[in-house]
């Protein structure tokens, strides 16, 4: 039982390690690449694969998760007296968490999964040997603008996330549930500040870099067969949602203090 144990914990920490050393190296590869302009192309490829054809998937995910919420809080504001407040709650609970992290939720199903499956067919059938035989560094040329098209569209991504589901709130809000329109986009407007947006923005960055970042490694290190390239894309969207959800603590956690710091009376109110 201890050797299996310690046999699983050796293995464990070497892939970290492998994980650590392929993003280093793909960081290098994707600051290099913008220095030397000459994967531009590929970069312009990717970002309408990763960003065009995930707009429609986000602005629904958007949509509905604005009118859930609406729906779910209508009733608690309603006995408070507060549901002309609705839009200040559906703004700042939509742009500065739910959108962010649902929309990273729904790239890392989505475009990670075709990352992983694109590259882990690539490694089976041997083409990333085929551009390494060739002299050509595999990650700058098919890691690297993957990881700079997710870096730029996923902040954009999430502003249509943000867009749609404060849209959403406030279709169920005022066409189901009666509330004044006027009142839910003059407490909208009120509540959320442009830090709020910021914050969401900001996120996507990371979760962009992260969902890219792993959904490569695991296309590059899946095993043989159709089995090993479906095991990769499983791994990569688990991997890739827990990430999520933790860079999401360490930054919510970070920006509140750096808020606290700037703006501390308001941070107290």
């Amino acid at each position: 039982m201890i050797e299996v144990v310690g046999a699983k914990t050796v293995t464990n920490i070497g892939d970290i390690g492998r994980f650590g050393r392929f993003a280093w190296q793909s960081i290098i590869a994707c600051a290099r690449s913008l220095v030397s302009g000459r994967t531009y192309p590929l970069i312009w490829t990717q970002m309408h694969i990763i960003g065009v054809r995930s707009v429609p998937v986000v602005m629904i995910t958007g949509a509905f998760v604005g009118m859930t919420l609406a729906i779910q809080a209508y009733n608690q504001l309603a006995m408070m007296g507060l549901e002309e407040r609705m839009g200040q709650l559906i703004g700042l609970s939509v742009v500065s968490e739910l959108g962010p992290v649902l929309a990273a939720v729904m790239l890392a199903g989505r475009v990670g999964g075709a990352l992983t499956a694109e590259l882990g067919t690539m490694n089976v059938t041997e083409q990333i040997d085929a551009v390494r035989s060739m002299g050509t560094d595999p990650i700058r040329h098919l890691v690297a603008p993957r990881i700079l098209a997710c870096l730029l569209l996923t902040p954009a991504l999430i502003i249509y996330a943000d867009l749609l589901g404060v849209l959403g709130g406030y279709f169920v809000s005022v066409t189901l549930k009666g509330i004044n329109s006027q009142a839910y986009w003059s407490f909208s407007a009120s509540a959320v500040e442009l830090w709020d947006v910021s914050i969401g923005v900001a996120k996507g960055f990371f979760f962009g870099v992260a969902i890219a970042i792993i959904s490569c490694y695991k296309g590059f290190t899946c095993r043989e067969g159709a089995h090993g390239v479906g095991q990769a894309c499983t791994e990569a969207f688990v991997s890739s949602f827990i990430a999520i959800l933790a860079i999401n603590l360490a930054l919510t956690i970070v920006f509140k203090a750096i808020y606290s710091t700037l703006w501390p009376v308001k941070s107290l109110l």
